[in-house]
């Protein structure tokens, strides 16, 4: 417990014991997870000509509250593609280094990776997505109904496997740590919690509900989403349905 509440401070840099990765002229990591160029991706709708139902800011701020009851109805691939775009959209790539986002990230290293669990989007068939940030498109995983194995993994939690889509969450921790060393591990969880604010009032623009989650049979959902629970692992979900 101690440890833990150690990552919380702002004098957590002072513990380290070595450079940054950044500091001994190590190439920086990819900024998006690599994948196979010759992989066919879906294209998402284009998000400029989307009108949410409510945009009046101080509203979306004042009624955002978690929500997990959902109607069995589906989403729109036009609200998912708006809700992937102001989570984690790119809005620029500089010097091939670098992405400038939606969200702020500490040192503009964005250590998270976004798939989705798709239940009843219309336009894609239920399984597992990763979103391609750079792209604005989607990379298959699998095609399966996994409802009852979010289900499990999320340790019982029904709702979210009720939900139309649930946004999963993956870190990248070395390309935080590379620019931050220890000081990462803080800022990482900062960052899971600007995206998800970001999922919390786009949802409640659209007549939809989402509820932050981070109960979860690590393991489970790593397995879940295919990725080694190592140098890529699940931190934090949200599902979403309409209300």
């Amino acid at each position: 417990m101690k440890c833990g509440r150690e990552v919380l401070k702002s004098n957590w840099k002072n513990l380290e014991v070595d450079l940054p990765d950044r500091k001994k002229g190590i190439k920086n990591p990819p900024y998006i997870k690599p994948y196979p160029q010759d992989t066919e991706l879906i294209n998402l709708p284009d998000i400029k000509g989307f009108k949410p139902i409510n945009n009046d800011f101080i509203s979306l701020l004042f009624n955002r509250q978690s929500r997990r009851r959902y109607k069995d109805k589906p989403i729109s691939l036009e609200e998912l593609s708006y809700m992937l775009f102001y989570t984690q959209g790119v809005k620029k790539v500089v010097k091939d280094k670098v992405t400038f986002r939606t969200v702020p990230s500490a040192g503009a290293t964005h250590p998270l990776e976004t798939y989705i669990v798709v239940f009843n989007v219309k336009g894609l068939e239920k399984g597992i997505y990763r979103y391609i940030s750079t792209e604005h498109k989607l990379l298959p995983i699998k095609f399966e109904n996994l409802r009852e194995e979010i289900i499990e993994a999320t340790l019982g939690q029904r709702f979210i496997g009720e939900s139309a889509v649930v946004f999963v969450w993956s870190a990248i921790p070395y390309r935080t740590e590379w620019k931050y060393k220890n000081e990462a591990h803080k800022t990482i969880s900062i960052d899971a919690g600007h995206v998800c604010q970001n999922l919390y009032l786009l949802a409640e623009s659209i007549n939809c509900g989402t509820c932050a989650v981070a109960a979860y049979d690590q393991d489970l959902m790593d397995k879940l989403i295919e990725v080694d629970g190592k140098d890529e692992f699940v931190v934090y979900l949200a599902p979403i349905g309409k209300i």
